[in-house]
């Protein structure tokens, strides 16, 4: 069984209208996406998707995007981004997947899920710059996520590897706090998206960042395709 990560899916087969291919690099990116996926990916395998999943502003209106990830092999695992309008509770978001049995997709929030010796961990994350106390807030939410994820895992006594959507520092800024939880629960290895343009992703963090492995995984940077985690 191996484990994949991606972000910033940003599908739009419903009701929602937001063309990618505006975009540069991002032509038939979801026709790209299937086929590297099913060329790469295993049922028995588990794909974490760190957040901006759907362009749809409900729920329902989010179906035919989560009908397409379900048909995809493997396990998905998804995180919360920016751009998740529809994102729901926690009992609202799982009787969705119920209802329209998509039983390959679970969410990862304010949990820790197994995969094999390791736990998926993660949160959403938050702006690396907040400065307002709105911000700074919303930091602190987002910390306390991360810490009820982290925790899960040392219950579980596997090891835990991070997925947030905002990548924790960029451009010689860091959020601070989200970096603090992860080296207080002793992560090696964090994944994030978010990141888009290659201009921008020029000044990403990649490689080791205070002990931990940092790894950009928007579906652009990566060209579409899930990056192998373990």
């Amino acid at each position: 069984m191996a484990l994949y990560a991606i972000a910033d899916l940003h599908l739009s087969l419903g009701t929602a209208d937001k063309p990618m291919n505006i975009f540069p690099g991002w032509a038939n990116h979801v026709e790209r996406l299937e086929k590297n996926w099913r060329q790469l990916v295993r049922e028995t395998d588990t794909v974490v998707i760190a957040g901006d999943i759907s362009w749809a502003m409900k729920l329902e209106e989010a179906a035919a995007d989560f009908a397409f990830i379900h048909s995809l092999p493997g396990t998905k695992l998804i995180l919360k981004g920016n751009h998740d309008y529809w994102w729901s509770t926690r009992k609202k978001l799982e009787n969705f997947l119920e209802e329209n049995n998509f039983y390959s997709i679970r969410f990862v929030h304010n949990n820790a899920v197994a995969v094999d010796d390791w736990a998926v961990c993660g949160t959403r994350g938050w702006i690396y710059n907040a400065e307002t106390d709105e911000d700074l807030k919303i930091v602190n939410r987002e910390v306390g996520r991360l810490n009820l994820s982290l925790g899960e895992a040392l219950k579980m006594g596997k090891e835990p590897i991070a997925f947030l959507h905002y990548p924790p520092i960029f451009d010689g800024q860091k959020c601070q706090e989200i970096l603090d939880a992860l080296l207080n629960a002793n992560v090696k290895a964090c994944y994030f998206g978010h990141i888009h343009g290659s201009a921008v992703a020029r000044r990403k963090i990649e490689g080791e960042y205070a002990g931990i492995h940092m790894h950009l995984v928007s579906a652009d940077y990566v060209n579409f395709t899930p990056v192998l985690v373990r």
